[in-house]
């Protein structure tokens, strides 16, 4: 006699509802071995007989819900008949956090910080929703994770100054970027961190604002490499100039990954004969944006013999004294000099960039700066040092030399930099610079995407770990953006909705799996091939 196999039968009951059990044939009849529960709703019976093919063939089969019409969410809601004990016991966001844990792994931010799970849940949670770090286990919560306690947290932010995480997330980083090739140029740029406090102290202090703000701040440094992955942060007293953090930034990263050659790029903030000389002193190639107004004496002799008429796109690669305005240009030579340290001990190379789009741009600057210094004049409007108002024998008048001037430098844009034309050409020089969009998203990450800003925190080494964890966090979300082309925001809302959910539906649980979005799709595909090359 042949081996009898199991099969599912649906049975009409008087109620209305339908038996779902698991039968055998004998002769002629239909013998029940299990009845595995009675459903009063399509979903209900696609549930039942989803258990019933896994308890006949459990090795075959693996349990999803979500391709079975109609949608199992009908299991989930308060509709079911009375009588239908289908209770929703859990709900967890798995996938969005088994994709940013897999990407902390690969970055090697756990073995950096020695497997400290709290560090992880800190970092994760600010990816997730960024908030103070006695929210992290309400927002793990939740997710349905199991998220350690507040003191647990409190006690990794203490391990992260004692035990070094900086410096090893840091190492960790820059082994991922050159992985794949070496790092010739790092982007740097500061911004400013602002704290809930009444009172300064040696780290937080009132200093120059662009928001104006009032509150105790930091200075805040990021190295990132061309693409905008964080390589280094720092902090400093909040009345500190910026442009004397980039010399121990750029010296510190140089000197901890044993880097002879780097090309460091920055704005035209950073911009200081001071600066300027100590990098070159540390061995470290620059590119700083120039301020327009070192056009006229940089590109005398060129309007000497071309007058003001540029073409879109043109370049002008000539020299810019180090200090003062006193150029070592020979203006009755037409050639532009070819920099080089030696011949030209006393000046930089200087590559002048000129653009039609930023001409328009900047005409239209100039036409709005010129309207209201006539307003200004004719006592429509009172602000102070008003740009083209000038003063002529009391009354204030329109410096129409000074207008004419800058409209004669519009659509110029130039560079001050050491390395020699032989290593770098100026498209190349200038091309490079214009990568510091890169700093300024990851910036704007770090504001908005992960709120880093107001901080509640009170010591010089809860502020460093704040920053050490934001830039973990950073990592993480450029990672995520460079490998799937789409924001850290979008990944969350995407995959956060994605959740595994046990059912407990009359006495059997149901582990049912989330059905994937085109978009979580494309993540999941983009995760599993290598990231762009840095």
């Amino acid at each position: 006699m042949g081996v009898v196999s199991p099969f599912l039968r649906k049975v009409k009951t008087a109620s209305g509802a339908t038996a779902v059990q698991i039968a055998v044939k004998e002769g002629r009849r239909d013998k029940v071995i299990e009845h595995l529960g009675s459903a009063h709703t399509e979903a209900e019976l696609a549930a039942l007989m989803e258990i019933g093919r896994h308890r006949i063939a459990p090795d075959q089969l693996a349990l999803d819900l979500t391709p079975t019409p109609p949608a199992v969410s009908g299991l989930l809601t308060a509709s079911a008949p009375v009588g239908t004990d289908a209770v929703v016991e859990s709900k967890r966001s798995g996938l969005l956090w088994d994709v940013l844990h897999e990407v902390y792994t690969r970055l090697g931010l756990g073995d950096a910080t020695g497997g400290d799970r709290a560090f992880e849940q800190m970092v994760l949670a600010r990816l997730i929703e960024p908030s103070s770090k006695a929210q992290v286990p309400r927002v793990l919560g939740d997710l349905g994770l199991e998220p350690v306690s507040v003191r647990t947290l409190f006690r990794s932010l203490g391990r992260c100054g004692q035990r070094g995480y900086r410096e090893a997330i840091s190492q960790a980083l820059f082994e991922h970027v050159t992985a794949s090739g070496g790092l010739a140029l790092c982007l740097y740029d500061v911004t400013t961190l602002y704290f809930e406090a009444e009172r300064e102290d040696d780290l937080r202090r009132v200093g120059y604002s662009k928001d104006r703000r009032v509150d105790p701040q930091v200075i805040v440094g990021l190295l990132v490499d061309r693409r905008g992955f964080p390589l280094r942060i720092g902090c400093w007293e909040g009345n500190k100039a910026e442009t004397s953090t980039i010399i121990p930034i750029a010296e510190a990263f140089q000197a901890a990954h044993g880097i002879a050659d780097l090309v460091v790029v920055a704005d035209a903030g950073m911009l200081s004969a001071t600066n300027l000389a100590a990098l070159d002193e540390a061995r470290l190639r620059f590119i700083i944006g120039a301020h327009q107004v070192r056009a006229p004496g940089d590109l005398e002799a060129y309007f000497h013999w071309a007058g003001d008429a540029f073409t879109d796109g043109q370049l002008i690669d000539t020299i810019t004294p180090k200090r003062g305005s006193r150029s070592q240009r020979d203006i009755s030579s037409r050639r532009e000099p070819v920099w080089d340290p030696h011949t030209h001990p006393g000046s930089w190379r200087a590559v002048w960039a000129y653009s039609k789009k930023r001409a328009a741009r900047d005409n239209q600057t100039l036409t709005a700066q010129a309207n209201r210094a006539r307003a200004v004049i004719a006592g429509e409007k009172h602000p102070k040092g008003t740009r083209f108002v000038t003063v002529h024998q009391g009354d204030q008048v329109l410096d129409e030399a000074s207008i004419a001037r800058a409209r004669s430098l519009v659509g110029l844009k130039g560079y001050v930099t050491n390395i020699p034309a032989r290593l770098m050409d100026a498209g190349e020089v200038v091309s490079s610079y214009h990568e510091l969009w890169h700093v300024e998203a990851s910036f704007r990450m770090s504001k908005h995407d992960l709120r880093a800003r107001p901080v509640f925190h009170h010591t010089r080494d809860a502020i460093e770990a704040h920053l050490t964890v934001v830039m973990a966090a950073l990592a993480v979300a450029r990672y995520l953006q460079d490998t799937t082309g789409i924001s850290i925001a979008r990944i969350v809302r995407e995959l956060r909705g994605l959740q595994e959910v046990t059912i407990n539906l009359n006495g059997h649980h149901l582990a049912a799996a989330p059905r994937l979005t085109d978009t979580a799709d494309d993540i999941l595909t983009a995760m599993s091939t290598p990231p762009p090359a840095h």
